[in-house]
């Protein structure tokens, strides 16, 4: 099969690749769509010790049951592949099995192929009438509606006031989890200003260029998403949530540095990670696609895997004002 495999540091290439075997209760899907994610842009970088070259990268994903009963079946991939007994299984925290695995990440090759085996549990049937560039974007959004879930269940109450720091899918994704939670106000701060002229053009959102505006010293946001991940966004976050408010990170982007521990301490800002999702966040995001709470959902760039490469580096020279590229092989 073809596949775009990560090669080294900054390197793609487009080739010729054995196909993936279906053992125990796997099926074979043949991939129509898979969303570029910040950690393939880690990846690829060299940033990512735990993806190492070569790897065929990509974890967001659709496509067709290609053999079996089921055979022709449309399907989204949850690509979280956990052991159902340990304790966080038992508890319902599968994102925080002990022995996970995902797809993208040895031993579990990626989705920027033609074909990938998962096992039928990790399958959500897609209904006709949804394309399969929209379904793809389960997994994306489905980290926004986890972080959203935990910060519902904060002691200080639903927010009123939402800054999201980061207008790529995980940061749009967790603001439309916002909304369809019912908070009334939010803010997502992007600095790439044709990904902020994207997003304004949904009409969903108010957005600021954290460059250039100064909205963020008020102290004023019940709860603030970090879906970058850098010492420079959490040290924004320190300063703009209120006292008594929530700061929820999702971002990857560097490990250390940034939190204003001080000011946490003292007025009693409450922090937490947030990794992925569970089985059942990513089974209420597609129904949430499906049934439309989610939006349009027409703010993808949809390009061809045989092209992926210079996907890889138009976003990392900043050139993509969609949220989300999908590539289709």
């Amino acid at each position: 099969m073809k596949a775009l495999v990560y090669t080294a540091p900054q390197q793609m290439r487009y080739c010729d690749v054995d196909d993936p075997k279906a053992v125990a209760d796997d099926v074979l899907i043949r991939i129509e769509a898979s969303g570029i994610c910040g950690s393939d842009m880690h990846a690829f970088l060299g940033h990512d010790e735990r993806r190492p070259a070569p790897l065929i990268l990509g974890h967001e994903a659709a496509g067709r049951i290609a053999d079996g009963p089921d055979e022709g079946r449309r399907v989204v991939i949850n690509p979280l592949v956990t052991c159902g007994v340990c304790r966080a299984c038992q508890q319902g925290r599968t994102n925080l099995c002990s022995s996970r695995q995902i797809i993208s990440m040895p031993p579990r090759p990626g989705a920027f192929a033609q074909y990938v085996a998962m096992p039928r549990s990790n399958l959500v049937a897609v209904p006709d009438d949804i394309p399969v560039e929209k379904a793809a974007l389960t997994e994306p959004l489905a980290c926004g509606w986890h972080a959203v879930r935990l910060a519902r269940d904060h002691p200080g109450g639903p927010p009123g006031r939402a800054l999201v720091l980061g207008g790529g899918a995980i940061g749009v994704g967790a603001a439309l989890a916002l909304k369809a939670a019912g908070v009334p106000d939010i803010l997502i701060s992007e600095g790439n200003p044709a990904r902020r002229d994207t997003i304004t053009a949904m009409g969903e959102f108010e957005t600021c260029d954290p460059h250039a505006d100064r909205l963020f010293d008020n102290e004023s946001f019940d709860l603030v998403i970090d879906a970058v991940g850098l010492a420079a966004t959490r040290a924004v976050a320190s300063v703009a949530v209120r006292p008594g408010g929530l700061i929820v990170h999702i971002g990857l982007g560097e490990a250390r540095d940034g939190l204003d521990i001080r000011r946490m301490t003292l007025q009693e800002i409450s922090f937490v990670g947030t990794y992925t999702y569970t089985a059942a966040d990513f089974e209420q995001t597609a129904a949430a696609i499906f049934d439309g709470r989610m939006g349009a959902l027409d703010w993808i760039d949809i390009r061809p895997l045989s092209e992926g490469a210079r996907a890889f580096d138009d976003i990392r020279n900043d050139g993509v004002a969609a949220p989300k590229i999908i590539l289709r092989p």
